[in-house]
């Protein structure tokens, strides 16, 4: 590939991560793109295939940047409880860059293209992995009764619960997320002292 045409796709799939952020996938035309990418629109197809193609490597591309920034984060030497919280505070930081945003309208436009739910389901099954380290590592810290909280249950419990606060926040709705966070908190909070 030559370094032109790198350059042009990464243009692309930019301007088109600004513009779901800003617009939605409905809103996005293919001669919009190309203005914001300062391109040819007719490159779009030729290089991408079809708009959907296209936004689905922007998810991709946007989840591995979030991903990688997850795994250093969990991955690092400090207590799981530091974890959480940076986790929760890196939420308004999710939603302001728009990846919750970019996710959702992604989530929508695979109903009705069913081809493109298996790279959808990559991107939870993503995230489920990476979860489910971090929630193994944790619980094993804390003496958690596996049998009891199986590792799948809680990385369901964890990634459900996070998918629903970034939902609901999307439409400014979460007024009661601070009481599950602080509850959250205070039961990791006892854990560590109880480790200690």
């Amino acid at each position: 590939m030559s370094a032109a045409r790198r350059d042009t796709e990464q243009a692309f799939l930019d301007a088109a991560e600004r513009l779901l952020v800003k617009h939605g996938y409905a809103e996005i035309t293919t001669r919009k793109l190309a203005e914001e990418a300062g391109a040819n629109h007719g490159l779009v197809h030729y290089y991408f295939g079809s708009m959907e193609e296209l936004f689905v490597q922007v998810l991709e591309r946007f989840t591995e940047r979030i991903t990688t920034r997850q795994r250093a984060m969990y991955t690092s030497d400090k207590p799981f409880l530091e974890k959480w919280r940076t986790a929760i505070g890196y939420i308004d930081q999710d939603l302001a860059a728009g990846y919750p945003k970019v996710w959702f309208e992604l989530e929508a436009m695979a109903w009705n293209h069913p081809h493109f739910r298996p790279r959808l389901i990559r991107v939870h099954e993503e995230w489920q992995r990476l979860l489910s380290e971090a929630i193994a590592g944790a619980m094993d810290d804390y003496g958690l009764d596996r049998r009891r909280f199986p590792v799948e249950g809680m990385t369901a419990l964890v990634q459900t619960f996070n998918l629903g606060v970034l939902a609901e926040r999307l439409i400014g709705y979460g007024e009661h997320h601070g009481a599950l966070f602080r509850m959250i908190d205070r039961w990791l909070q006892a854990m560590e002292d109880e480790r200690a």
